[in-house]
């Protein structure tokens, strides 16, 4: 007789930590919520071994542009306050803003979903969030991987990784290379934080300990800090089709915060110079400067403080590029202007 506890005593995977059929009803859960996304270039759907997109003939010479981000430690607050629904869209924004600053139209979407044991109801949650986030970036969510790994992640816990593809023209490609001294630095609002700064945010609540479901100039506290990401491709490639080349530059505003992200899309002999009294800086910022003590300049480096996307243009251009942004439903600043600077001095300066 066999015991229990016999080394030699029948396995599988389930008894291992790997619940194979909660993976499947996973699936089923997905095809609905991923079918809202398609697009006709999709052929087949989810299931497969590879997912597979054909290009537009409606582009004359098709760039392919990638990119591929997480959500970094917004998630910690995601299994603190039970906040599933918003991540994905987090997750999505991340990578569409940022192949969108070269002009690329997202087109298709891969998640990557891992945790120690899966709950199926959290997993559907999260990627329901994904789903709206293909949605309101027209990108389709074409596959993904769902990962049980026990004894990788801490019960309720996850991580997450997406993977965007955007095609675009390659003589409308936007590189920054016209942007020239005299041009205008517009600022689209942020949503809130979005996905960036939050260590510095979670010491914050954890050394202030505010009360998450009191009310914060209108709505809780937990609402604002788990506020997902705005996704702002289908304002801005409006824009870029009514007018193509009046974008001269673009900078999603994520980790680095203004003072990094600006300089990333500057010829070399130009800066931004911003003006920090052009835009009201939104509540939440406002009292993680007062809670935690932060500088100024940490603030612009650490967050986005309420601009999330900077998009340059020729002054001519400036009132165009407005009104067809504020049309689209961004709230829209002029914030600064390119000046020339000598070598060494920083490319971008709030002041």
């Amino acid at each position: 007789m066999t015991s229990s506890t016999d080394s030699r005593a029948p396995l599988s995977y389930a008894a291992a930590g790997v619940d194979i059929d909660a993976g499947d009803a996973l699936v089923e859960r997905i095809k609905p919520l991923a079918k809202r996304t398609m697009r006709p270039e999709v052929i087949g759907g989810i299931g497969g071994f590879g997912a597979l997109f054909e290009v537009s003939k409606n582009y004359r010479e098709p760039v392919l542009v990638s990119g591929t981000d997480g959500v970094g430690t917004k998630l910690k607050l995601a299994f603190q306050l039970d906040g599933h629904d918003t991540v994905g869209q987090d997750l999505v924004a991340m990578s569409v803003n940022d192949i969108l600053v070269q002009g690329a139209e997202p087109v298709f979407f891969l998640d990557y979903f891992a945790c120690g044991k899966l709950d199926v109801d959290t997993a559907a949650r999260v990627v329901g969030g994904i789903a709206r986030g293909c949605e309101l970036a027209g990108c389709a969510l074409i596959g993904g991987e769902t990962a049980e790994m026990p004894g990788m992640y801490p019960a309720g816990e996850y991580d997450l990784a997406g993977f965007a593809v955007g095609i675009a023209e390659k003589s409308l490609l936007i590189t920054g290379e016209t942007i020239a001294e005299g041009d205008v630095v517009l600022g689209l609002a942020s949503s809130g934080a979005h996905s960036n700064g939050y260590s510095l945010l979670r010491k914050i609540l954890e050394r202030d300990a505010p009360d998450l479901n009191a009310d914060f100039h209108g709505r809780t506290l937990r609402e604002t800090v788990l506020e997902p990401t705005r996704i702002y491709v289908k304002p801005l490639l409006a824009l870029m089709k009514e007018a193509p080349g009046l974008v001269k530059g673009m900078a999603h505003i994520t980790g680095g915060g203004l003072l990094d992200n600006v300089p990333r899309v500057l010829p070399a002999g130009l800066s931004a110079h911003i003006d920090a009294s052009a835009w009201p800086l939104p509540p939440l910022f406002a009292w993680l400067r007062e809670a935690g003590n932060v500088a100024e300049q940490e603030m612009y480096r650490v967050f986005n403080c309420g601009i999330g996307m900077v998009v340059i243009v020729s002054a001519a251009d400036a009132d165009r590029a407005v009104q067809s942004l504020t049309t689209a439903g961004e709230t829209v600043y002029r914030i600064g202007r390119i000046q020339r600077c000598a070598v060494g001095e920083a490319q971008t300066v709030v002041r």
